[in-house]
């Protein structure tokens, strides 16, 4: 089995996991997270590879930042990574692709990952996965066009922004070049 089939079986155990320690049924979980019953089925059963806005539904209805989600089906018990070892997601529907570079160890709260959005591509979330959600994220190459609550941030290549996700963002790549950028992500304190 490919590194990328063995992660997306990984990841639907992980999603099958989740669902059956909070105790629902599909039913239950379509209902809380707009996910019809039979995609949720087929996520489960890997035999449909999610996107990252079905991936973020999930999270949000399990009370995960979608990192987390990612990270725990990963299962990475080192503390050094080496670059060919981390763990890669492609979206193709959206071409968004997501390098984990520092996952979250036992007892800490903050993950860096690295990010690739194709030119004209974007990602919509409706919501935050998790409350508050803190980002730090470094524009390396290209342009981004990111969008909290409303409010547009363009951004070229070095710059940088810090902010909580508090409602719906977009993530767009208006440029006609890849871009490539850093996020860190710490889950806020109760």
């Amino acid at each position: 089995m490919s590194e990328e089939g063995q992660f997306e079986r990984q990841l639907a155990e992980r999603l099958a996991a989740l669902r059956t320690a909070a105790g629902w049924s599909l039913d239950d979980l379509a209902t809380r997270s707009g996910v019809s019953r039979a995609t949720l089925s087929r996520l489960e059963r890997a035999e449909t590879s999610p996107t990252a806005t079905l991936l973020s539904r999930l999270a949000r209805a399990h009370g995960l930042p979608l990192s987390r989600l990612l990270t725990e089906a990963e299962v990475l018990p080192v503390r050094l990574l080496r670059a060919a070892d981390q763990p890669r997601w492609h979206d193709q529907q959206s071409g968004f692709e997501r390098l984990m570079r520092c996952p979250p160890l036992a007892g800490f709260a903050t993950e860096v990952i690295e990010a690739r959005l194709a030119p004209g591509a974007e990602l919509a979330y409706d919501a935050p996965t998790v409350a508050r959600l803190e980002h730090h994220l470094c524009l390396l190459d290209g342009q981004l066009r990111l969008t909290l609550q409303g409010q547009v941030f363009e951004m070229a290549a070095g710059d940088s922004i810090s902010f909580r996700c508090l409602g719906p963002s977009v993530f767009a790549n208006p440029g006609a070049d890849p871009a490539r950028y850093l996020l860190a992500m710490t889950v806020p304190s109760l």
